[in-house]
């Protein structure tokens, strides 16, 4: 059994693509939680992490999946994860390439998530590591891309596609707050403030982008995600980026890193992977 869960708050007033990211988890999983839904506005950073163990603690499936809701699988997967599932159960999770999307037409191979994770062999995973609180840990142990199985059935992120100015500025300040609150500094995450926030958000963004070197076809998104890609209105960053989409650039060392992450990436860590680090 497959449990998938996630978490949102306000889905609607943060221009979360909620609707389609749910039909997406219910073709997959045969069961879907949902926390997060009563979250404040203002909260404390170890409180995400504790929002994502409610939800695995809730999820009744031997294998339970954490999505951000802007997360997506692609259908023409679907078998191929539940045959993965079936070679890893000696394993607290197994690892997946997280695909970066600012833009429709490209994308960066951002990391390789830890989020499908073994919960009848493991039962006692807990989402309270890394620097953020909210990675896996299996007996207080970071788990790892490099530790597990690494398969490649990509994560579809959405980041922030569907979201205009204000609701982005409104959500990096709070986001912002609550990282001040845990470690007592804004990091790279500007300010308190929403113009702060935003600006050091899209500072991040225009940083970012020349590492988006992989272009993908319309028709190559998932099913559930491509109307909404299709509907992508100007004020919303999904649809130039606000103007900044035409600047694209990057470098021949990029492009080759790039291939290197998407295409060789998953052998590497396989070779390293070994169940005996869990036992």
């Amino acid at each position: 059994m497959l449990s998938i869960f996630t978490t949102y708050t306000n889905p609607e007033k943060r221009m979360d693509p909620w609707k389609e990211a749910l039909n997406c988890y219910q073709d997959f999983a045969d069961e879907v939680v949902v926390t997060g839904e009563s979250w404040k506005d203002e909260f404390t950073w170890k409180e995400i992490g504790e929002t994502f163990q409610e939800g695995f603690d809730q999820a009744s499936g031997d294998w339970v999946i954490r999505m951000d809701i802007d997360y997506f699988l692609n259908e023409k997967y679907k078998e191929k994860l539940y045959n993965a599932l079936k070679k890893s159960i000696d394993f607290p999770a197994i690892a997946l390439p997280q695909y970066q999307f600012f833009s429709v037409d490209r994308f960066h191979l951002k990391t390789r998530l830890c989020i499908v994770l073994n919960k009848k062999y493991f039962p006692d995973i807990r989402l309270n590591g890394g620097g953020d609180f909210c990675l896996a840990t299996v007996n207080n142990k970071l788990i790892t891309p490099e530790s597990v199985p690494n398969f490649n059935i990509p994560i579809y992120q959405y980041d922030s596609m569907f979201r205009d100015k204000k609701v982005i500025a409104e959500d990096r300040a709070r986001f912002a707050r609550a990282w001040y609150r845990e470690f007592g500094d804004y990091g790279v995450r500007g300010g308190p403030e929403e113009s702060e926030a935003f600006d050091a958000w899209f500072s991040e963004i225009k940083n970012k982008y020349s590492e988006h070197t992989h272009k993908i076809k319309f028709e190559k998104h998932p099913k559930y995600i491509q109307k909404k890609l299709m509907n992508l209105k100007i004020d919303q960053f999904g649809y130039s980026m606000f103007e900044f989409k035409n600047q694209y650039q990057s470098t021949f060392r990029k492009v080759i890193k790039g291939k290197k992450d998407k295409y060789l990436g998953h052998y590497i860590n396989n070779f390293n992977a070994s169940k005996d680090d869990y036992f």
